[in-house]
């Protein structure tokens, strides 16, 4: 089990969990008493097994879109290095933005999925405190963004398909780097990202925030993982802003329409990727054997397209986003 991936016993629960866990912790009370008492209670177990999993089913089948949050923003849920040490051959990751810095929050290299060579890129959280500081919470500073640019500018140079996987609460929005050109670092990336001939699936695995997720994040397939979350600003900040009220971040997380169900129906994404049951920080393994699998058969149709039509259909695309009606005006 690669680095970061997590044992499914080993999770911090989330509030609208505790019911489960009250079962689960009654379970292992009754196994232990039948381990001590030398009685046989399997089946009784078995049956309240058989409840836990169907509650957690019943919960996760109807989880709010502030709770679908709580779930991408989960510690242990698997992160970019994650996806790419388990469903990756040859991973070689580069660094640099050849202007003096690397960025750690960026991570990005070359990789074989199944036969095929890559290029990888993606936002990168931190497991604890320490790592997460090193990572700056997975919020990149300009020199991420150029970085990134390098690599995309590379793999369009030897013709190989960019994968990109978003997990950001949005990037850095410290002072020092708007003075160091934030907003034009992600600005060149979707300059650049609109002219690539190249393959590029993009894919939110967690938390994909503003323009900090949006800047790797246009290519010519938008995949979501089911709980992901993928808006133009946090419910926090949204609510803040609206209300003052930071607390009345379910109410904006609601109406910002940015679950993965809710985006598909808009036509932002193109498919949403199974969870295992409790999330992919449940499972991770089942999370990575479905991301893998949907990456090889995009791969596979997109590569059929020539280099001009892959740039003509992925800008017409985002074109097509968000359209509207405008009202005859009353005279």
């Amino acid at each position: 089990m690669p680095t970061g991936m997590t044992k499914p016993t080993d999770r911090l629960l989330l509030e609208f969990e505790q019911p489960v866990a009250a079962l689960e912790q009654r379970i292992q009370e009754i196994r232990a008493l039948a381990e001590e008492n030398d009685i046989d209670a399997s089946e009784q177990i078995r049956q309240l097994e058989a409840k836990a999993e169907e509650l957690r089913r019943e919960i996760f089948s109807q989880l709010t879109p502030v709770e679908r949050l709580q779930v991408a923003r989960h510690p242990r849920r698997p992160t970019t290095l994650d996806y790419v040490q388990t469903i990756c051959d040859d991973w070689f990751e580069l660094h640099g933005d050849r202007h003096g810095q690397d960025d750690p929050a960026i991570v990005g290299g070359l990789a074989k999925l199944g036969d095929q060579p890559v290029m990888i890129l993606g936002h990168q959280k931190g497991r604890d405190t320490k790592d997460n500081i090193h990572r700056n919470f997975g919020m990149p500073n300009p020199a991420g963004y150029r970085k990134a640019l390098r690599l995309m500018e590379h793999a369009h140079r030897f013709g190989l398909p960019l994968l990109t996987f978003i997990d950001t609460p949005g990037a850095y929005p410290g002072v020092k780097a708007e003075a160091e050109g934030q907003g034009e670092a992600i600005a060149t990336n979707l300059q650049t990202l609109f002219r690539l001939e190249i393959p590029i699936i993009c894919t939110v695995i967690g938390e994909g925030g503003s323009g900090g997720a949006l800047a790797i994040g246009v290519g010519d397939r938008i995949l979501m993982f089911e709980h992901a979350v993928y808006s133009v600003i946090s419910p926090e900040g949204c609510a803040a802003i609206l209300w003052k009220d930071a607390k009345k971040a379910p109410q904006a997380a609601a109406a910002l329409r940015i679950t993965a169900q809710d985006l598909l129906q808009l036509e932002v994404i193109d498919e949403i990727l199974p969870e295992p049951v409790g999330g992919a920080h449940r499972a991770p393994l089942e999370a990575a054997q479905a991301l893998k699998e949907a990456l090889l058969r995009h791969l596979k149709e997109l590569s059929s397209l020539s280099g001009r039509q892959l740039r003509e259909e992925r800008y017409q695309k985002f074109r097509r986003m968000g359209a509207f009606l405008e009202l005859a005006q009353e005279s």
